[in-house]
């Protein structure tokens, strides 16, 4: 019976799954110990009955073991498991470990299964377990990790493959070989060098490639890490560019495979198992290989060596350049060889035993050397990744202490106590954990002790009296065993993890293959004979340029300025879109976006300008000023380049998916012609468009191909023969000038100018910036009315990292969100109860679950946002701004996620739990599934997900109204004192004492109950809040009058505010003071006071409301007028309020409100007949909290400016930024700036008798007609026209 457990079968052109154990002779078969000599290891072969029908130990412990010798180096494909003939002993896990010599096993780590392989479940069945990539090796051990419980280890085995057949020299550090290749490849088979390489130091040159011009490539290994680098010219210098870096931990004495082969553009160079594509200099793209020196590069006069005076010290195999063996060659002594020095072909191996410290319990203990005052020491090579650990400790002899040799810090650290204190305390060495072997020597002498590292760096103290070593004490390594408790014994330093060779005490060397058989010292939870250190940061699964740093057990990314987050910085920090900010709550700044989120395209910095409608995201490049153009006859053509600042891709991903983007093209000229006639070649173009672009031959406005202007589709351009103002070829100065719309066309990346060359020729242009709104990510959705209804998608490929993110919303109770399955591998999120989100997953090491629970129910309608992910660390789900919840993955379990069956989103492939609701902005990897489409044909699912003000209404502030729009919302800030995206920026002036503004509501007699101004002069109550900031008093801020009745907001001669109702004229005003608050003193105050029937509350700032009882009966009617600042009809006015009245207010005023009415943000921004304005008022930002320092430098952006608990699914109404009323204040300015020169132009414009479109361009001309009569203002208002105001500001 023969069953499968595992990986894939490999794939070949030859089969090779020969059994090779059953005809093995008894010799070839050892292990660890055997229970009785008819358990021993040659009846270990599968369905054998001879002896106890298997083999096993004396003990079962995980201290056992089994080699076979197959007798050569074979090419192994898989090994079968089977337990003892007729008994209860099999094994349920083992390791598996591969050896040319028998000795320096390797681990077999499968790609997806860094620990244990699958054994059997009786005794009886044999599982066959296929490796992924065969492997080659002579020997093979089987460590047993875990049984029957109900018996012992037992074991039969059987090996399959096939003979493997290679050519080997050996280089011994001072030879080389030197190859005259005469052979060119051809174009169909590009050039190649395949090796395989074995080294027993760290660093050493293996091949050096020369070639025409001069050019050499050079392949180094160095601290173990193979290098690749170019180099040019004999004589140069240089030590060369570096190319590539690949590979780590390549000294390790084990073979690995190279492969160097030219592409198209580039080389692919191959280590082991894994490719990298390395961008190689123009020069080498058709580079042929003359001469090739294998082992060294100072042979035969080649350039400068890499490695000075390092020579290859190891071995070689099959090394084949283009189908041609040339050790083979060198064999047979060829002529196209030459040898240096002693090259042999067969393979010295190393002898020396290395040992794994693998576990925080692991110790090797050894006896002590045995009594007297003699110097001590003790030394070796460590290898390790840790910061921190023990290395050897002892006590000494009389009871005068202990001796610590540890690492801390990665340097490495002595301390000797005696006597109850620190008698020496020494430090050596640096970066001892880089994971390359280091020596370390402890000498204890009769007078000093000293440390030494790298036998080139130490330290050493003077002892007054001889510290020797205690004659009854061990030395241990690594650590103790846990029931010590030995005054040495007391770690506080951390166990040692990594691998150690060499031991040797007073001289002595340790062997550690005696230990491995228990004849010498003990140990625990050690792995003899090999070294298991694993580079975790090789290949690195750091994502987005992230640094890894690892330690033995795992490894860490540093996202520090990457943009990413998460355990492998795999998700993005930023939004995608301006429009994603926005529906976080975020006032116009700059941003950094991520097009992709964790996909390639990198973060980049925009502005975004959000507006009353829209989030404009807008990208500048180099010159989007006006720029003239004179003529000159050295350059018969102007050409201007434009760079955005940011990468193809990420221009690409803001053009693809913005709903619209737009650029300004405008042209000035006098005497020099754009695009001629339709017939004619084109003076002027521009090239526009994905990549490097298409020539554009039509202009702002206009529509591609169309070769014309703006006026040529209006029918309004200066002569009719022509579809270009500048076409007309006038002494005088006009413009063509329109957006650019077609997206397919942008952004503009060149202009090139023509018609310049002549000497009465004049032209200046301008290109805008790129800018863009909406986003068709953010808003693709789907509604799901029923359980049973669902979108399918292809397999989500996730395999190291996945992520997925969206936004829902559902009254139902439960629910699954989306699904994949594999054959044991899943993902799933759901809505398992009203409150609480699940994001389940297995990727071979069990089910895992990670649950938020959210405090209040999520089916309440609002939109939730959900951000899952798994990568090789962790699996993390985020709910809003909950806090994540995260679990943790095996340190060495398997990490590949496999799915195979379709993708389910709002549902499972069984049409159970089901999701009924609306699901948007599904992003899996940084792409986003186009669930509109997918809803268009699936029945029982809907395109698009009305309804975002239950979510996104809270945004807008101060009596701001949300109004529902297809994608979004937007805030409608007529009822408002403010203005903005969100209502949240003030409308402030500053006024002068001579300052009025009256808001005149009408003859009573006169208004229509239907009107809406009749409700402020009808009310039960009234509602004033306004801001002010002054250091003067008396003052009038606000003035309420009636048919014989007023109310009045000012401040006294005392710098207290007051308030004053008359609401009937036969009794005096009713007063309220402010007690005890200044409000002159220069800062900013809020006041707010509501009346309702005879009750007023009074709040000043964030202090405590205060009311104050007015005559009951009495009511406020028929109001016919509010004043700002100084009153003018004093008429019934008591002398002492008219003496205030009159004096006016002087200082900063702002969002003012009565009732409905917005009497200050009517007289500045609309030009409402009701509103009469006397005096200056001068629009300002000097509400603003920063409005004492104008100037203050502008605010980048990003999530982590937000406050933690701001959630991008629910935004909050604090999020608005601080700055915004600055940026109010420069919008301000430039509108005011904008408008004097719309101004100035029209009445240019209106002292012209023309009255057509053509004499209004004429108009654009000084009195000579040849003075340039544009500025960088002007030529901004030619399209502004149609712009609104605040969307323009960037």
């Amino acid at each position: 019976m023969l069953s499968s457990a595992g990986a894939r079968a490999h794939s070949g052109a030859e089969v090779c799954d020969s059994p090779l154990v059953a005809a093995l002779p008894s010799s070839s078969f050892r292990s660890s110990s055997q229970l009785s000599p008819s358990h021993g290891p040659v009846f270990a072969k599968v369905n054998r009955r001879e002896g106890a029908g298997g083999w096993s130990p004396l003990l079962s412990d995980s201290y056992q073991w089994l080699d076979v010798d197959l007798g050569k180096r074979t090419s192994v494909s898989a090994v079968a498991t089977q337990g003892r003939y007729g008994s209860s002993d099999w094994l349920t896990a083992y390791l598996l470990m591969f050896s040319d010599t028998g000795h320096n096993w390797r681990q077999h780590r499968q790609e997806d299964s860094l620990g244990a392989l699958p054994g059997n479940t009786n005794a009886d069945s044999v599982v066959q377990y296929k490796l992924e990539q065969p492997v080659i090796a002579r020997f093979l051990r089987l460590v047993p990790l875990d049984w029957n419980p109900a018996g012992r280890i037992g074991l039969r085995l059987e090996v399959y493959g096939c003979p493997y057949v290679s050519d080997v020299a050996h280089f011994d550090g001072r030879s080389a070989l030197a190859y005259k290749l005469t052979t060119r490849p051809s174009a169909a088979t590009p050039a190649n060098i395949a090796l395989k390489f074995k080294s027993l130091e760290n660093s050493g040159t293996l091949l050096h490639a020369e070639g025409r011009g001069d050019h050499s490539l050079t392949l180094v290994l160095d601290k173990g890490r193979l290098l690749l680098y170019h180099q040019q010219a004999v004589s140069s210098s240089s030590d060369g560019q570096l190319l590539a870096s690949v590979g780590s931990l390549l000294d390790d004495q084990h073979w690995h495979y190279v492969k160097l082969e030219r592409a198209k553009d580039h080389l692919n160079l191959t280590v082991d198992h894994t490719t990298h594509a390395v961008q190689v200099p123009a020069e080498l793209s058709h580079w042929d290989v003359h001469q090739l020196s294998v082992g060294s590069a100072q042979a035969h006069g080649l350039q400068r060596p890499i490695l000075s005076n390092r020579n290859l010290s190891g071995c070689l195999e099959n090394l084949i350049y283009n189908s041609l063996n040339l050790i083979d060659l060198a064999k047979k002594s060829n002529h196209q060889v030459s040898m240096l020095g002693n090259v042999t072909f067969s393979c010295f191996e190393s002898t020396s035993v290395s040992a794994t410290f693998s576990d925080p319990l692991s110790f090797l203990s050894l006896p002590s050397p045995g009594p007297g005052s003699g110097p001590v020491s003790v030394g070796m090579q460590m290898r390790t990744w840790n910061r921190a650990g023990l290395l050897v400790t002892f006590a000494l002899s009389e009871g005068r202490g202990a001796a610590w040799l540890y690492v801390s810090e990665a340097r490495l650290k002595l301390v000797v106590r005696a006597w109850q204190r620190s008698v020496v305390e020494l430090s050596a060495g640096l970066a001892l954990s880089d994971g390359q072997w280091h020596s370390v020597r402890l000498t204890l002498g009769p007078d000093s002790v000293s440390v030494a590292v790298d036998q080139n760096e130490g330290a050493t103290a003077h002892v007054a009296a001889p510290l020797p070593l205690a004659a009854d004490a061990s030395v241990y390594f690594g650590g103790c065993p846990s029931e010590e408790s030995a005054p040495e014994c007391s770690n506080p330093f951390g166990a040692f993890r990594g691998c150690v060779r060499l031991l040797s005490v007073n001289g002595q060397p340790v062997d550690l293959i005696k230990v491995q058989q228990r004849l010498l010292g003990n140990y625990s939870h050690l792995q003899i004979d090999m070294c298991g250190i694993i580079d975790r940061c090789s290949p690195s699964l750091c994502e987005h340029g992230s640094i890894c740093t690892q330690s033995w057990s795992s490894f860490y990314c540093n996202c520090s300025d990457s943009g990413y987050t998460g355990a492998t910085c795999h998700s993005s920090a930023y939004e995608p879109s301006c429009e994603a900010y926005k529906h976080r709550g975020n006032a116009t700044g700059h941003y950094h976006i991520d097009v992709d989120g964790s996909g390639p395209i990198k973060p980049q910095l925009v502005f975004c300008n959000m507006t009353d409608d829209r989030a404009w995201m807008v990208l500048q490049h180099n010159n989007t000023e006006l720029t003239r153009v004179s003529p000159s006859p050295w350059e018969p053509q102007h050409n201007a380049h434009f760079d955005y600042g940011s990468d193809e891709e990420q221009l690409m991903g803001v053009i693809n998916q913005s709903e619209h983007c737009e650029q300004e093209l405008a042209y000035y000229c006098r005497k020099s012609r754009l695009l001629n006639t339709p017939d004619g070649a084109p003076f002027s173009w521009w090239v526009g468009g994905p990549g490097a672009g298409r020539e554009q031959l039509f202009w702002g406005g206009a529509v591609p191909g169309s070769r014309q202007c703006s006026c040529g589709l209006q029918h309004t351009c200066l002569d009719p023969s022509h579809y270009c103002n500048c076409d007309a070829d006038r002494d005088h100065w006009t413009y063509d000038s329109g957006l650019l719309t077609q997206k397919d066309t942008l952004p503009v990346r060149s202009l090139l100018i023509g018609d310049v060359q002549r000497a009465e020729s004049e032209a200046a242009y301008t290109v805008g910036p790129l800018r863009c709104h909406g986003d068709q990510n953010f808003w693709n959705g789907a509604f799901f009315d029923k359980e049973t209804s669902y979108l399918h998608f292809p397999t989500f490929h996730g395999e190291l990292n996945a992520d997925m993110s969206f936004f829902f919303k559902t009254s139902s109770a439960s629910g699954v969100f989306l699904e994949n399955l594999g054959i044991k591998d899943f993902i799933r999120i759901e809505l398992r109860s009203p409150s609480e989100v699940v994001f389940s997953l297995d990727v071979g090491n069990g089910p895992l679950e990670v649950v938020v629970r959210a405090p209040l129910p999520l089916n309440d309608g609002r939109w939730h946002r959900v951000r899952a992910e798994r990568n090789v660390k962790e699996a993390s789900l985020r709910v809003d701004r909950h806090p994540a919840a995260a679990r943790q993955a095996p340190a060495d379990g398997h990490v590949h996620l496999q799915l195979n069956s379709q993708l389910f989103i709002g549902g499972t492939a069984s049409r159970q739990k089901g999701f009924l609701g609306c699901l948007r902005a599904l992003q899996l990897n940084g792409e986003t599934l186009d669930l509109e489409q997918r809803a268009r044909v699936t029945p029982g699912v809907r395109a698009g997900c009305p309804g975002h003000c239950s979510t996104y209404g809270s945004l807008c502030r101060n009596q701001g109204h949300c109004v529902e729009r297809d994608k979004g919302f937007y805030c409608q800030c007529g009822a408002s004192a403010f203005t903005g995206a969100f209502c949240h920026q003030e409308v402030s002036a500053v006024f002068k004492p001579s300052t009025s503004v009256l808001f005149s509501l009408g003859d009573p007699f006169e208004l229509s109950s239907a009107s809406p101004l009749s409700e402020e002069r009808e009310s039960s109550g009234e509602n004033v809040s306004l801001s002010f900031r002054t250091s003067r008093s008396p003052a009038m801020l606000l003035y309420v009058s009636a048919y014989r009745q007023h109310v009045a907001l000012l401040i006294n001669r005392q710098e207290e505010l007051e308030v004053h109702y008359s609401l009937d004229s036969s009794r005096e005003p009713e007063v309220w003071r402010s007690s005890g608050a200044e409000v002159c003193d220069g800062r900013l105050h809020s006041v707010s006071v509501n009346r309702s029937l005879d009750s007023l509350f009074i709040q000043i700032d964030q202090g405590p409301a205060e009311t104050f009882n007015l005559t009951p009966g009495a009511d406020l009617s028929g109001v016919e007028t509010v004043v700002l600042g100084k009153v003018h009809d004093l008429e019934d006015l008591d002398p002492e309020l008219a003496a205030v009245a009159s004096q006016g207010f002087s200082g900063c005023l702002s969002g003012v409100r009565f009732n409905s009415l917005t009497p200050l943000k009517t007289a500045l921004l609309t030009s409402d007949p009701a509103v009469t304005v006397r005096g200056p008022l001068v629009r300002s930002d000097c509400a603003s909290a920063s409005s004492a320092n104008p100037y203050a430098a502008e605010t980048t952006h990003s999530l982590s400016d937000q406050p933690s608990s701001v959630d991008p699914g629910q935004p909050l109404v604090n999020t608005i930024r601080s700055d915004s009323a600055l940026i109010g204040g420069v919008i301000a300015v430039v509108i005011f700036v904008t408008v004097a020169a719309l101004v100035v132009m029209a009445r240019f414009v209106c002292s012209r008798k023309e009255t057509y479109r053509t004499q209004q361009v004429k108009a654009s001309q000084s009195k000579d007609g040849h003075e340039f009569p544009f500025s960088s203002s002007q030529a901004d208002s030619q399209t502004a026209h149609n712009e609104n105001p605040n969307e323009y500001f960037i």
